[in-house]
């Protein structure tokens, strides 16, 4: 549920459901905060949230919107201060989004106070919640970070991180936490590592004690001066306090199962995950994708801005000239006017014009990362060939979107989905292009380094792809969903 804006706003595309971003030690930690979610607003553009502690007290400062929004007035940052802080980016797959529902997520606990970011999606949380309000728990919020919190309230270990661990053990699911109590910052990744956390450092230029950082992505780290020290191992809890960073493993050896997604779409394309940069990736992904799928035509061009890079290595590739033929308005926000069904149906054009001169009369090859429902893609289609496109060729920088995520990330029911309802030449005739090509799970394993398909088993999750989820589903069965769990190869 979204109530932000209204729903023919919204990308055909999948979101991410949020951002996590957290300081210590450093002068201005909410100023560094908001910087850090700026540049993690990808992640997440609903609603946005900073927590932060001065020695004493802690401060929150909550809102809906753009981070520039929020947290755009010298005013509102002054009510935060401290050298600590976490700060959160929404995008809502679970609870609509009402400021209760944005985070960090703040309760006092018997060890003092306790603030919570998460990223991610806990596949048993509503199993865990009927059982927690028969408890007595009463909850303020309807998403499902809330769990995370009455699971540490109610655990009988002493300290603050034994209580996390034991909460950690109860809950399944993907997620990337940063919390912040009175003497730690805290970050922590799922077992599997499906989303992203990785950690940072700002040396003190007088020889003092570092700042450290803790974040989704290393675009974040760039904005505040970090320097990148490592990803955040799965099933790895970070604990950073005055006598520096350690780390606790208390979930045992796991094969990591790291969103594939996060390199063909919802990562920044100048961020590094895993020791990969996503734009070189994202290149690569092109490449192998136009060796796949070769085709007659006079131009490349990509639906912008996620296929941009792709576009660029299928150019390269095929020899076929690159060129910007969409252009992308990249200052749309809520609209100013009524929804009609005519503005729903010219909504798209809010988003993307055409470049005439660049596509008329030309063999035109689009390049995008996914096709979820299809709408969009048909209505950009349409678009191109209004522009006097002689031909349309769509090429996918990701296998087809078959499958939910149900690890965080925002996609249709299954039924919605159009490879999970058509072949590929019925989706080509739906969306109007003259050929469709999707790349093969060989090729996109080849643009992350991996010989072929079987050389990557089981170091990603591409349950979006193939429905190999590796996390149950509890929630999801419990409530007679259509996708068994099916257990990784």
């Amino acid at each position: 549920m979204r109530d932000v804006a209204p729903q023919w706003q919204h990308d055909d595309k999948p979101h991410e459901e949020c951002g996590v971003f957290g300081v210590w030690n450093v002068k201005d930690a909410s100023a560094l905060t908001a910087l850090g979610l700026h540049a993690l607003q990808h992640r997440g553009q609903e609603a946005t949230g900073i927590v932060s502690y001065d020695g004493a007290r802690f401060h929150t400062h909550k809102g809906l919107g753009l981070v520039g929004d929020v947290f755009g007035d010298a005013r509102v940052m002054a009510t935060l201060p401290g050298h600590r802080a976490v700060g959160h980016n929404r995008y809502a797959t679970t609870g609509a989004t009402l400021i209760r529902n944005v985070q960090p997520l703040f309760a006092d606990f018997e060890f003092g106070g306790l603030a919570v970011a998460h990223n991610g999606n806990l596949t048993n949380a509503e199993t865990l919640k009927r059982a927690l309000v028969r408890r007595g728990c009463i909850f303020q919020s309807t998403t499902d970070s809330e769990v995370f919190i009455h699971l540490i309230a109610i655990s009988l270990y002493a300290n603050v991180v034994d209580r996390l661990i034991d909460a950690l053990k109860q809950v399944l699911g993907a997620y990337s936490l940063v919390a912040l109590s009175r003497d730690a910052l805290i970050g922590v990744r799922d077992p599997l590592g499906v989303r992203p956390l990785i950690l940072g450092r700002i040396d003190d230029e007088d020889g003092g004690a570092p700042s450290w950082v803790l974040a989704s992505e290393t675009c974040a780290l760039d904005i505040v001066g970090a320097e990148f020290v490592r990803d955040v191992e799965p099933g790895e809890i970070v604990i950073i306090d005055n006598d520096g960073v350690r780390s606790i493993k208390p979930f045992g050896e796991q094969k990591s199962r790291f969103c594939v997604f996060e390199y063909i779409y919802f990562a920044r394309p100048d961020s590094v995950l895993d020791g990969q940069p996503v734009y070189e990736a994202r290149k690569r992904i092109g490449v192998e994708l136009a060796r796949e799928s070769a085709v007659e035509a006079d131009v490349i061009v990509p639906v912008p801005d996620s296929g941009v890079p792709s576009a660029m290595g299928y150019a390269a590739a095929s020899g076929i000239p690159f060129e910007l033929g969409i252009i992308r308005n990249h200052y749309v926000g809520r609209t100013f006017i009524e929804p009609t069904d005519q503005i729903r149906h010219l909504g798209v054009k809010l988003k993307h014009s055409t470049n005439r001169p660049v596509l008329d009369g030309k063999r035109v090859i689009l390049v995008d990362d996914s096709i979820v429902r299809g709408t969009t893609s048909r209505k950009i289609v349409d678009m191109v060939r209004a522009a006097g496109a002689r031909e349309v060729h769509m090429r996918i920088s990701s296998p087809p979107t078959t499958h939910s995520c149900f690890y965080g990330i925002d996609t249709p029911e299954r039924g919605k989905l159009l490879a999970a309802q058509h072949d590929l030449k019925e989706m080509a005739e739906l969306i109007g292009v003259d050929s469709l090509a999707f790349i093969s799970f060989d090729g996109l394993y080849r643009a992350l380094g991996h010989a072929d398909r079987a050389a990557a088993q089981g170091r990603y999750c591409d349950a979006c792809f193939t429905g190999d989820y590796p996390i149950p589903l509890v929630d999801h069965e419990a409530e007679g969903g259509d996708t068994a769990f099916i257990p990784a190869a």
